[in-house]
């Protein structure tokens, strides 16, 4: 119940907004429903059919369709929509959340175990479900899809079932791409605020009245980050302390940052998506991989080991289509986890080096500030998945003879990353109390770590 509430015409556009989520939850169930429908339709339908010939068109394949709106234009359109109006994703169209919230209603209940809310699953699930999808090529197949995909899916419903009580636990600890969300909403436009001083103040016989439910675990009253936050719209006009409010883009990362930045954030910028993902939308087009495989499969002849060139794997650990001309063999699985490592550790560590130097110029070594430092990386680290995923949207349209000149934009895209992550170091960097030489030299090494990930996609759009 929500009573009494404020009326729909009160307040500014942003809040009347709010407000509507709030009172039209059946619309948006409807809506998650209908978005589940069509993802079972589109991850289980693509697999009984058979793979696409060369003659096959996206307009005329349903499995090629399928492909196009996964990965060509639901993922990427995901990522575009959390920089630009937080999680909204997450609390209205997203199966995953809509699944697990169903299960959770009519589960079991059990109290969440220690094990699942351990605080690195987010990075974990990340850097092991890319790596695992190049493996078994999970952007060019349905049946890798389904089981990387349907898997999640099922995974979440299973977390509801037996843990849920009402709540979205899955979402909360375990979804592979919460803490990447998480991070991206901490640069958008749109958030809940929360006065807590009107919290407060409310009347209890008020207070009383009002009720709603927070399916992902957020404690709203303390809630400083949008971070957690599903932008569902429940807690809006709650006790007349939450609403929809608008903030200057980053502004998050740059306050509330200073004090729940923290080491588990850092492994998931740099490692994750800076490294891990940077070198997995990449290694495919790179010489050095072809070089690295060539030097690997020349030492395993001379030691009389060819087993590794001829032998393969079952799709399902390795890619394995002969009839698409399309399988690797151990040795070329063995390649690319060697490559994706190596590239991940060069730019982990190209990238914190410069990092940990410009904290140390700051004052005496915090590790806090570091953290902090960091987070001034997440556009940069956006604007990379995003090109990395919308590069397969230009593969798939050029395929369908749209011959797409995707270079200025791309450049723009970099160029702009990169200018908003420098204003963002700028801002995190005034925030100390070095001084003015100090600072800048801070900057110019924040400055310097965007050249790594920065010259990784000149490579692979320009270069190779």
């Amino acid at each position: 119940m929500h009573r009494p509430v404020p009326p729909l015409a009160s307040g500014t556009r942003l809040q009347r907004a709010g407000l509507w989520l709030r009172d039209h939850q059946p619309l948006l169930f409807r809506i998650q429903w209908g978005v589940v429908a069509v993802y079972a339709f589109l991850l289980v339908v693509p697999v009984i059919l058979p793979l696409p010939g060369s003659a096959a068109h996206i307009w005329s394949n349903l499995t090629l369709f399928a492909q196009f709106v996964f990965w060509g234009l639901w993922w990427p359109g995901a990522l575009i929509s959390v920089l630009l109006f937080g999680r909204l994703w997450c609390g209205v169209f997203c199966p995953e959340g809509a699944l697990t919230a169903f299960t959770a209603r009519r589960g079991q209940g059990r109290a969440v175990p220690r094990w699942l809310r351990w605080p690195g699953w987010p990075f974990a699930a990340f850097v092991l479900t890319t790596v695992y999808g190049q493996l078994i090529s999970v952007y060019q197949y349905p049946a890798p899809a389904l089981l990387i995909l349907g898997g999640s899916t099922l995974a979440a419903m299973m977390v509801g079932h037996l843990y849920g009580r009402n709540k979205r636990v899955w979402c909360r600890y375990l979804c592979p791409v919460n803490g990447v969300f998480g991070l991206l909403a901490r640069l958008a436009p749109l958030y809940f605020a929360v006065d807590s001083r009107a919290w407060d103040a409310c009347p209890p016989d008020v207070a009383r009245l009002q009720r709603f439910n927070c399916e992902p675990l957020v404690p709203v009253r303390t809630m400083e980050s949008a971070s957690p936050c599903h932008m569902c719209g429940r807690c809006a006009g709650f006790r007349g302390a939450v609403s929809l409010e608008a903030r200057l883009p980053g502004a998050e990362v740059v306050t509330v940052g200073a004090r729940t930045a923290n080491g588990w954030d850092s492994l998931l910028i740099i490692v994750g998506l800076l490294g891990v993902a940077t070198a997995a939308f990449q290694w495919s087009a790179s010489p050095w991989f072809v070089a690295l495989k060539q030097l690997l499969a020349g030492w395993l002849v001379g030691a009389g080991q060819i087993w590794p060139l001829q032998t393969t794997l079952p799709w399902w650990l390795l890619t394995n289509y002969p009839e698409q001309n399309d399988a690797l063999s151990v040795l070329d699985g063995l390649t690319m986890l060697i490559y994706l490592a190596g590239v991940t550790l060069i730019l982990t560590l190209s990238i914190s080096l410069p990092i940990a130097l410009a904290t140390r110029l700051l004052g005496p070594w915090r590790w806090g500030r570091f953290h902090h430092l960091t987070q001034s990386l997440i556009p940069i680290a956006a604007c990379g998945v995003i090109l990395g995923l919308s590069a397969l949207t230009v593969t798939m349209l050029r395929a369908e003879g749209l011959m797409i000149d995707a270079g200025p934009a791309r450049g723009l895209a970099l160029a702009g990353a990169a200018g908003w992550s420098i204003v963002l170091a700028v801002r995190i960097i005034q925030r100390s109390n070095a001084s003015p030489a100090r600072r800048g030299g801070a900057l110019a090494l924040c400055g310097a770590a965007l050249l790594p990930p920065i010259g990784c996609w000149v490579l692979l759009f320009w270069i190779w």
